[in-house]
């Protein structure tokens, strides 16, 4: 299985100054209400952004960070508007950039929905269901179909898909072993962090088929290897 839109809709959103510029400002807006949910004070299960170490930010405030990769690998198409996406420079640290947006966003696309359904109870048939569960679910879902945009103009590594992996399993332990899990209605447990596992690992196999290989004459930057 593969996670690529079709190339006529890439053009059409990533090919043309309003539509890119109109996606990059709805991840920052995004990106921003996420802050906003995560700084709030008061969680059944979870911390306040302000209980969290600085240096722990990234790997708690999962869905923020996931927007704020893909924010950086969509603006790389920036200097390339005008011309096909797929004809986009690439090398290697940008590799890494689109692999590790690629993950992020899918992992956390399909976690948000996992977990809310693990306990419906709380969510879909808990308080004010509209927004607590088909609202996230729903702006969740749409992390992955963004996803799938980026394997059009991008590409991956080994080595991106390594660190990627390391990446959501360093994640993983900090938020199920040291408690910096997202917050939520109920007390994760061991059935929400092995299914969490299972989604870091099936993420990063879905890059590694979605993405093309870099090859080796696209790893130069101004004419070095």
């Amino acid at each position: 299985m593969r996670l690529r839109l079709p190339d006529r809709w890439v053009d059409a959103y990533l090919g043309r100054a309003p539509s890119l510029v109109w996606l990059l400002v709805v991840n920052v807006t995004a990106f921003l209400v996420g802050v906003a949910f995560y700084a709030a004070p008061s969680r059944a299960f979870g911390l306040a952004l302000a209980e969290v170490p600085t240096f722990v930010y990234p790997l708690y405030a999962d869905s923020p960070t996931a927007l704020a990769l893909a924010t950086l690998s969509l603006a790389t198409l920036l200097p390339n508007l005008g011309r096909p996406p797929a004809d986009a420079p690439l090398n290697r640290p940008l590799a890494y950039l689109h692999t590790l947006a690629f993950v992020w966003l899918v992992k956390y696309g399909v976690w948000t929905v996992v977990a809310l359904l693990l306990r419906p109870d709380r969510y879909v048939f808990g308080p004010a269901p509209l927004w607590a569960f088909w609202g996230i679910a729903l702006t969740h879902a749409l992390f992955v179909v963004e996803a799938g945009l980026l394997p059009r103009f991008g590409a991956t590594t080994r080595g991106a898909l390594v660190a990627a992996l390391v990446a959501m399993l360093v994640n993983d332990a900090a938020d199920y072993l040291f408690g910096f899990h997202p917050p939520l209605r109920y007390d994760p447990g061991l059935v929400l962090a092995g299914l969490t596992a299972a989604v870091s690992v099936g993420a990063v196999l879905l890059a590694a088929r979605s993405f093309d290989r870099l090859e080796p004459r696209d790893t130069s930057v101004d004419g070095v290897t």
